[in-house]
């Protein structure tokens, strides 16, 4: 190494050293007023963000390529760079330009990585961005997983362990990602998931070493960091997988930012069964914060983020990946947006909030010692406000004692020292940076205020000499002024030099004038200069020390941002319930889904008149048959029915005029036709893993939503997968299913299966068109309308007459093999049904069996076979 380093220039040297340190990561190495980048980071970084790529002297006889950004203007680069996933560390000058030999030195001061970011121009300001550490550890066929994530951002620390055999791994892994949905993912370099599962999940990945995993060393750093003895308080003790996570986890959060991590001292244990399950394709078809098309807009988040906070918006964000299945704390939320709703308190509250800033990331900032004056300024103002929001605040519990609004108001207790530290300290509205003073408060050091008053008194005593010196000389436009580059001096035009004084020392030569210094003004200069440079000085100490004072504050801050957030949120849903005539839910520990007059909350809001529809699911009611045309409003209404469940469940009023929901521990749905082209997965195998994943785990707690099931591959097959599929979560799953489907012959299943209703989504036909109805009504639709909506869709009318004739051909000379199919596939479903262990056995069953065995679908005219069909279910109906 110190081979090839001798071929450089010693600063060069310095940067290869460095360079050594961060290998895989872009350093950005303080030159002046610039951050420069060189060899293979100038090129990557040149194509990356489109700046010059130049060069600085060479190496082996070639020239050293060099790329450099504005250190007043890094921000927006790095937010581009963090945003495709790449990471860079920050090298600054710590040393003094003025006393050094060689090189100033430089250093490392923090390193920027996806996951780790805290600086408002890098983070989206609605949406957290955790880094989030995964510890595999495998026992025989089953393998442990321990998850430790962190918001940097926010402070917030949890654990989590899950169980999985190798085959379900990658699933499971994919629903709780897309879940905490991290921005970086740290594994251990040995690490097989690194191989094989990685570029199926989300997220960016990043190798540790393996020994940053160790178990006992995770729990120690655990327990420094929460400053505890031991992690039983937190119910992590036994989480082996977790602590070697959370160990890799807060190592590497601490390098990053190179100091320690004062604002994270709360741990949060989570349980995989906590939240109400919505795995990848739920999330995804439901559209709860991003479209199906990947836009942020509209889905259920943009639609009730209502919040005046970004701190509101972000909770929000998360209540909706996270609504619990323990009813108790979405009925304490419905309780408090009921008292905001009758205390008709919410546009005050709105407006208040709006003069909130986002102390949560302030307060990690504070932490951090990286929090710039604006951020305390906007805290101190945002503190002010807080007796406003407590007024606000005992109104509504006032009549209406909630338990949620109660602890709220007891957290927005206004620290009165910290405002006093804050009020004292800072200029009402301080300089953006430091550096540039006008930061720290008139009064509130006297050494700073007599160094201000030495620099600021310099305009009357120019305003003087000038006066003076036009009177001793007699030239009447002499001129005494000040640059930065020329500092102070007096300015005499080409005309009158000749009645300079003596005492006059030409200072720079101009075009038309000359420029001079007198030892009376060079003396004064001395002094000025040296006081605002000291002032400076001052005020940087004087800042550094009230981050410092700050500290104590920062659990008592935090408390402050969660209740506010909490606060701004409620209000948000509160507000919309009010706007959109939205209602109370009620959760009940029966099994029932019973929603009256429901609508679809996104959709409602994107077009003039929608039609409300209920939907009544019991212990003896569970699986809905829906049948109709396309675009008839089969899948609105099924995602309506879970979006209103998971609402409820969040907390929120729901979108009907009544709503009882019993328990609910999962919601799943299988909507849509999409292929996996990079995973080698066809439309039909994406549909089938989707319906494997359904039927597998959901329980009869869970909601089920499937829309055209089989629709993939040949039509007999398709019809027996649905049929097969729909009987499994009748019998089986027993869960609370929407099935929707264009197989007429399943409309059958409800006179099988008691359990089991038909409905349909009706339609009117007038003169070759179509109107839907959009209303949910009783029994199977009458056909799909499939050339209808095809001709809306502007197919030419030669096809559709052609599709036309060609359609009553089919269906004249199906009639006689529909007939037969429809036999032939109920006689042994009829059988199988009288054999089944999971079924009463009827007694006697002679009746059914000697009508089975009479039938000869062959000797049967279509008209005989669709009779016969009907009497074996009426003798079947009756048995049972």
């Amino acid at each position: 190494m110190q081979q090839d380093l001798s071929k450089h220039t010693p600063m060069m040297q310095q940067y290869l050293r460095i360079k050594a340190d961060h290998p895989d990561t872009l350093v950005f190495y303080r030159m002046g007023d610039f951050y420069e980048l060189f060899f293979d980071d100038a090129e990557k970084v040149s194509r990356l963000l489109g700046i010059t790529l130049t060069q600085r002297g060479s190496s082996g006889g070639n020239p050293i390529k060099m790329a450099g950004v504005p250190f007043h203007s890094l921000e927006p680069y790095l937010a581009k760079l963090v945003k495709i996933g790449e990471s860079a560390a920050i090298c600054e000058q710590i040393g003094d330009p003025a006393t050094s030999k060689g090189p100033v030195e430089r250093k490392v001061m923090r390193v920027i990585t996806p996951g780790t970011l805290t600086d408002t121009d890098l983070l989206p300001e609605k949406s957290e961005r955790p880094l989030l550490a995964l510890n595999l550890v495998q026992h025989r066929k089953t393998i442990t997983v321990g998850f430790a994530w962190l918001s940097l951002a926010s402070g917030v620390l949890k654990l989590m362990e899950l169980t999985s055999d190798e085959k379900s791994l990658p699933q499971r892994l994919q629903q709780e990602l897309e879940r905490i949905s991290p921005a970086e993912v740290l594994l251990s370099a040995g690490t097989l998931l690194l191989d094989e599962y990685a570029k199926q999940l989300p997220g960016k990945f990043s190798e540790v070493p393996d020994w940053h995993f160790d178990i006992k060393q995770g729990q120690k750093s655990l327990q420094e960091q929460m400053g505890t003895a031991s992690l039983t308080g937190f119910g992590a003790e036994h989480l082996n997988a977790a602590l070697g996570a959370s160990g890799a986890l807060l190592r590497y959060a601490e390098s990053t930012q190179g100091r320690g991590l004062k604002h994270v001292n709360a741990l949060t244990v989570e349980n995989e069964d906590e939240f109400i399950g919505l795995d990848t394709a739920t999330r995804r078809n439901l559209e709860l914060t991003e479209t199906l098309r990947g836009q942020e807009s509209p889905t259920l988040f943009s639609l009730l983020d209502h919040c005046r906070t970004a701190m509101g918006s972000r909770l929000l964000r998360h209540w909706i990946h996270h609504a619990r299945r323990e009813q108790s704390v979405a009925r304490a939320r419905h309780d408090a947006i009921k008292a905001l709703i009758l205390a008709d308190s919410t546009e005050g509250l709105s407006t208040t909030l709006n003069t909130i800033p986002d102390i949560e990331r302030i307060t990690t900032r504070i932490a951090l010692q990286s929090a710039r004056p604006r951020d305390l300024s906007g805290l101190r103002d945002g503190l002010q406000h807080l007796p406003n929001l407590r007024n606000y605040v005992s109104m509504c519990i006032a009549d209406n004692q909630t338990s949620v609004l109660t602890k709220i108001l007891a957290d927005l207790a206004t620290p009165a020292d910290c405002l006093d530290l804050l009020e004292r300290g800072l200029m009402p509205l301080p300089a953006t940076m430091v550096r540039d003073g006008g930061v720290i408060a008139n009064g509130y050091d006297a050494e700073l205020d007599e160094l201000r008053s030495l620099s600021e008194n310099a305009g009357q005593f120019l305003v003087a000499l000038e006066a003076s010196e036009r009177e001793r000389t007699g030239i009447a436009n002499l001129r005494v002024e000040y640059n930065k580059v020329h500092g102070f001096y007096i300015e005499v035009t080409n005309g009158q030099t000749d009645k300079v004084p003596d005492n006059y020392r030409r200072r720079q030569t101009l075009k038309n004038a000359e420029r001079y210094i007198t030892p009376e003004l060079k003396a004064f200069e001395d002094k000025a200069l040296s006081a605002q440079e000291r002032a400076l000085l001052r005020e940087k100490l004087l800042y550094e020390k009230i981050l410092i004072e700050l500290l104590p504050y920062i659990s008592l801050l935090q408390a402050i941002a969660h209740a506010i957030a909490q606060l701004d949120t409620l209000v948000s849903l509160a507000n919309h319930a009010t706007r959109n005539n939205w209602c109370a839910p009620e959760l009940l520990s029966e099994p029932v889904l019973h929603i009256s007059q429901g609508r679809h909350p996104v959709v409602e809001n994107q077009i003039e008149r929608f039609i409300a529809n209920d939907c009544d699911f019991s212990a003896e009611k569970k699986l809905l048959l829906i049948t109709g045309p396309n675009m008839g409003g089969k899948s609105t209404y099924m995602r309506q029915v879970a979006l209103i469940t998971l609402l409820a469940y969040i907390g929120s009023y729901v979108p009907a005029t009544e709503a009882k929901i019993g328990p609910i521990d999962r919601i799943f749905t299988r909507i849509g036709a999409a292929d996996d082209l990079a995973g080698g997965r066809s439309t039909f195998m994406v549909e089938m893993t989707e319906s494997a994943a359904i039927l597998n785990a959901a329980t009869e707690n869970s909601l089920v939503l499937m829309d055209e099931v089989g629709r993939g591959t040949s039509t007999f097959d398709g019809l027996a997968l649905a049929w097969a599929i729909s009987k499994h979560l009748i019998q089986t799953s027993k869960s609370y299913t929407l099935f929707a489907t264009h197989y007429f012959e399943l409309t059958q299943l409800p006179d099988l299966h008691p359990t089991a209703k038909n409905v349909h989504l009706s339609a009117v036909e007038h003169k070759e068109t179509i109107v839907f109805l959009h209303a949910v009504q009783s029994g199977p639709a009458s056909q799909s309308y499939g050339l209808q909506v095809a001709q809306l869709a502007g197919i030419p009318q030669t096809v559709i007459r052609s599709a036309r004739k060609h359609l009553a051909e089919l269906e004249a000379h199906s009639l006689q093999s529909t007939s037969q199919f429809d036999l032939f596939s109920s006689v042994p479903a009829i059988r199988d049904e009288m054999t089944d262990t999971a079924m009463p056995q009827p007694e006697p069953s002679n009746e059914l069996n000697e009508a089975l065995d009479e039938i000869d679908p062959d000797a049967l005219t279509p008209r005989e076979a669709l009779d016969a069909l009907y009497e074996l279910k009426k003798i079947r109906q009756s048995i049972v």
